[in-house]
């Protein structure tokens, strides 16, 4: 089966598609699968907050992708809707969750409207659906977010960094800076700090470069070399991200 070419923009990403296998990255042998926010495991920084106490009550996953944050909260005794636009991911996020024996409520949803999921959410966590949206829906889901949840209710987000090096294939305008998060997110939530992460990637470099040669449109350097890009332990590339953390007005 043809799969449709894709880069990480807000144009012509098609998140279903991609879950399901319908589109791929060009560069992307055939048969391989590269989701590149999933890991397989949660992402360190969510582990961190985690373990550091910053999750209380009623959580929401919102974008939840394949399930990996919402079934380490579930793991960790909350209780956990995850919601996603995406009915293929939704899907595997509730198999993944019957694999590792966890309770967590997976529903697809429209950030944008949130409608159907429920309220009182005392803990929101965005692990990069922001940078998805554009102006207008950014709006709308800050909103969306704020009649969900509950007084003082806290919000985790993180998205894409302004610092994002040259050789990774995701569009300039899918990066976020303070005054848009300011602007967007300020007339629900009170942002209380805004500072660096770092999130791994599916992505390697062998993977960024045969990407490239493949001529990959729109992303932010037409060759990237070793330097270019910071990986892990595991070879995986590494994204800067924006941490923010807000409460609810």
């Amino acid at each position: 089966m043809a799969t449709e070419e894709q880069t990480f923009s807000r144009e012509n990403m098609e998140f279903d598609a991609l879950y399901a296998g319908r589109a791929a990255f060009g560069g992307v042998e055939p048969g391989e699968t590269v989701i590149p926010w999933d890991i397989g495991e949660p992402q360190r920084a969510v582990v961190d907050l985690v373990r550091a106490g910053a999750f209380a009550g009623k959580v929401l996953d919102a974008g939840c992708g394949l399930g990996e944050n919402a079934i380490l909260l579930a793991r960790e005794g909350y209780e956990v809707t995850g919601v996603d636009g995406s009915p293929s991911a939704i899907e595997q996020a509730a198999h993944r969750a019957s694999v590792h024996d966890v309770q967590v409520r997976f529903l697809v949803a429209d950030a944008t409207e949130l409608t159907g999921i429920g309220t009182g959410f005392t803990t929101v966590l965005d692990s990069g659906l922001y940078h998805c949206l554009n102006g207008e829906q950014r709006t709308a889901y800050a909103a969306a977010l704020h009649r969900v949840s509950g007084p003082d209710a806290t919000l985790h987000l993180f998205c894409f960094a302004e610092s994002m090096p040259s050789g990774t294939p995701i569009t300039e305008e899918a990066l976020v800076g303070r005054d848009d998060l300011h602007a967007n997110l300020g007339p629900h939530w009170q942002i209380l700090d805004i500072t660096e992460a770092v999130f791994a990637t599916a992505f390697t470099r062998e993977l960024l470069a045969r990407m490239a040669a493949a001529g990959s449109p729109d992303t932010t350097t037409a060759k990237p070399g070793p330097d270019a890009v910071q990986v892990d332990e595991h070879g995986r590339v590494l994204t800067p991200m924006s941490y923010v953390r807000a409460r609810r007005r």
